[in-house]
């Protein structure tokens, strides 16, 4: 048992209210009590007890769109657009994973997200090279809390639209049949905290009975899906001229959103979970995304640097005209944002619409760490158990110190009876990943003091070591088939 005593709690309960001093206590890998200063006599007798004088409690943060094995594709492929950043970097890249690089990405990928925070994600497309049991190794390994989507790939290859993907040729290994094996395989592992989830890339050519055997499949069996739909403005084009509809038609028409259990229940025989959204037609996507009950995993980051655009978000989180959206977040992968640091993304996702809209309204920071915590536990479909801290749900949680580690960036920071600057605020605008001092995971501490609990510094240099002798190998490996991959610098620029 442990108890957290004199922090600000930062709840999201559904009174979403913060807790000045507060004390948050765990038990059996679950809350157990939270509230104000003083806890009651008999649990300081019988937990381990951690004073958080001048830090601040948040719920773990949810990743809901990010890649695993790609950290070790960071800082390559840089200054590209989205097509050609897939079709002459990363897929080439991909397909030239091979013995323990997927496990070695995965490892380096979740130290990072734990020590910026995140306790739970979703990957969008675990790739067969990448070697499916060694990633789910790797979760189980870490401690964190994993939804991992199983690509489902279609053949990529068209001529007409200049694109042609190298990782076809393991089409055989990324089929239904093969989902639905891992499904029944490796749900629920590591004590449920291992999630298997069916992937799908964005439609570019490949039949659309494809896209709806596949949304049938996952209905009958239960496995969630999550898809990267109408990320490039090319994306918006490909919907139109190839398959005659917009994004959500190609959604909606091919069975691939969870059906209704009931006509008395919103729950759905599966999740669907959209990434990036960017390019829609808004007057008819916008209200087919609220009828499906299909969550949007908003990417700021990566969105901006691939040139892919500005997605709707103040629109979709506007009931009066779309009507109750989830959006949640995601980092996407290294080679896109360079990090997995969901505290940067909510600053981003916070201030970009502002700025976008000429609107300093917009996505308050109370909004866009509810889109990191519960809107993504509510993406997931975990809302019950993660996403809040209130008595009963699953102890994963993160404490953030603004003045630990020599930082001062956040100063003057303070909250306490007589008022004070908002904490919420200084969360999303004041704090990076590095402020993240404690990370606990159903009731496990896997961070303290900035640092993996299991192996430490140590720990953290054998990941790494082994993430830059992986990428050598892969970066070798495509430079003898013929498609080099470097880390160039800009024109103009030179290295000697």
């Amino acid at each position: 048992m442990v108890i957290f005593i004199h922090a600000t709690i930062i709840t999201v309960n559904s009174a979403r209210q913060v807790i000045r001093d507060g004390y948050l206590h765990v038990r059996d890998g679950r809350i157990e009590g939270v509230g104000k200063c003083p806890p009651p006599d008999h649990l300081l007798q019988l937990t381990e007890m951690i004073d958080c004088t001048g830090q601040i409690i948040i719920p773990g943060l949810v990743n809901t769109h990010a890649h695993l094995v790609q950290s070790l594709l960071r800082g390559l492929a840089e200054e590209l657009p989205l097509h050609n950043w897939l079709c002459d970097a990363i897929w080439p890249l991909e397909s030239n994973y091979a013995d323990d690089d997927g496990y070695h990405a995965a490892r380096l990928t979740i130290a990072e997200m734990l020590k910026t925070g995140t306790t739970a994600f979703l990957d969008p497309m675990v790739t067969f090279r990448a070697g499916w049991e060694q990633v789910c190794r790797a979760v189980g390994e870490m401690g964190i809390r994993g939804c991992l989507g199983k690509l489902v790939k279609f053949p990529e290859t068209n001529r007409q639209l200049s694109i042609t993907d190298p990782r076809d040729r393991d089409l055989v290994g990324m089929s239904s049949s093969a989902l639905v094996r891992s499904h029944q395989e490796y749900h629920g592992q590591h004590k449920g905290r291992l999630h298997v989830w069916a992937a799908a890339g964005t439609p570019r050519g490949a039949p659309a009975r494809l896209y709806q055997e596949l949304g049938n499949i996952c209905a009958s069996h239960g496995i969630s899906i999550t898809m990267h739909c109408a990320e490039a403005p090319a994306d918006r084009d490909i919907y139109h001229t190839v398959y005659g509809c917009s994004s959500m038609e190609f959604i909606r028409d091919n069975k691939l959103c969870g059906q209704p259990l009931s006509s008395n229940t919103r729950g759905l025989t599966h999740n669907l979970v959209l990434a990036h959204m960017v390019n829609l037609d808004p007057e008819i996507d916008l209200p087919l995304l609220s009828s499906t009950k299909a969550a949007v995993a908003h990417n700021p980051s990566s969105n901006l640097k691939l040139a892919s655009g500005v997605a709707p978000i103040p629109a979709m989180l506007d009931t009066a005209t779309s009507g109750p959206i989830t959006v949640a977040l995601g980092t996407d992968g290294a080679p896109c944002a360079n990090h997995y640091d969901m505290i940067q993304e909510m600053h981003l996702a916070a201030i970009l619409h502002k700025g976008v809209n000429n609107n300093a309204a917009l996505v308050p920071a109370e909004i866009a760490l509810e889109m990191a915590t519960i809107n993504g536990a509510r993406a997931l479909g975990l809302e019950k158990d993660i996403g809040s801290l209130e008595v009963g749900k699953k102890a994963d949680l993160v404490v953030l110190d603004p003045y630990g580690r020599g930082g001062i960036a956040a100063a003057p920071w303070h909250w306490d009876d007589i008022g004070g600057v908002n904490p919420v605020t200084t969360v999303v605008h004041g704090c990076i990943g590095r402020d993240v001092s404690l990370v606990m995971v159903d009731g496990q501490i896997l961070v303290r003091d900035g640092e993996l609990v299991h192996g430490g510094r140590e720990k953290e240099r054998e990941i790494t070591q082994c993430a830059q002798t992986a990428i050598k190998a892969i970066r070798s490996r495509c430079k003898e088939a013929g498609t080099p991959i470097e880390g160039t610098l800009s024109s103009g620029w030179t290295s000697i």
